[in-house]
């Protein structure tokens, strides 16, 4: 498998515990050899020839361990109802071409592919485990709005064939709580898309009796932690997927605001 800039640079925080574990697994003597090529003792753990390219070398491990930690959990919530659903891997292949380029679809797919083979010679319980330990080194290497991000990107998925099975939505709120998310987050992802008050009010995340002082400060956090230069540093791509969802925060609001005339 040809990774081009799905590992290209350096590796980000993916190089070590529980998801370079899995990584070495799933990507095999690629990753290996990426390996090599990064951490050797003339550059210290470094990629390139000169300090000067520092910032984006590292904006790009950082990019790519989102990905592929995108691809992990995906693979956990893509079967958490026992099944493979043809619309779950289109939206994939849909979001892994829309933003991070063509080439990652395919590569993409098969990684997530060979994912779905770790999980059967691993048994669910000990997959499971592992996606847990993997969201910990997620939460500590990544801030919590590219955390909320990537839980947006999962609840799409779930979404993908316009029903969200009960056993995904444990599944997404498990690793909201495993990545340090207030589980809470995941009722006001499923309710984005939404025409309806209620809708709205569980985008805020917010109960329709909230004053309006509750709604102001629910709304000023939300737009705080989902706005979309927090996640500038995985790519233009990226922030604009965040710019979706930031403005379908300013739409629920805006139907709140008009309903209570503020």
């Amino acid at each position: 498998m040809a990774l081009g800039k799905w590992i290209g640079g350096i590796l980000g925080f993916m190089t070590a515990g529980p998801l370079g574990a899995l990584a070495g697994v799933v990507l095999g003597s690629v990753f290996d050899g990426m390996m090599d090529s990064v951490n050797t003792a003339d550059n210290s753990g470094t990629y390139g020839d000169s300090a000067f390219n520092a910032k984006p070398q590292y904006d790009e491990g950082q990019r790519n361990s989102f990905l592929f930690s995108m691809l992990v959990l995906a693979s956990y919530i893509i079967r958490s109802d026992g099944k493979v659903m043809h619309s779950e891997m289109e939206l994939v292949r849909g979001i892994l071409r829309q933003n991070f380029g063509a080439s990652a679809e395919q590569q993409g797919n098969d990684i997530l592919r060979k994912l779905f083979d770790q999980q059967k010679r691993m048994g669910a319980y000990e997959f499971q485990d592992i996606v847990r330990q993997c969201c910990g080194q997620m939460a500590r290497n990544m801030d919590e709005s590219q955390r909320l991000q990537m839980l947006n990107f999962l609840v799409m998925i779930a979404k993908a064939d316009n029903k969200v099975d009960p056993s995904e939505v444990s599944a997404l709120k498990q690793c909201a709580v495993w990545l340090g998310i207030d589980e809470r987050n995941i009722d006001s992802m499923l309710g984005m898309g939404g025409s309806s008050l209620d809708d709205a009010y569980k985008v805020l995340g917010v109960n329709a009796d909230a004053t309006d002082d509750e709604l102001r400060k629910a709304y000023r956090s939300l737009a705080l932690k989902h706005h979309p230069d927090r996640v500038a540093a995985l790519g233009e791509d990226v922030r604009r997927a965040a710019e979706k969802k930031f403005q379908e925060i300013n739409d629920a609001k805006d139907r709140i605001w008009k309903a209570r005339g503020l």
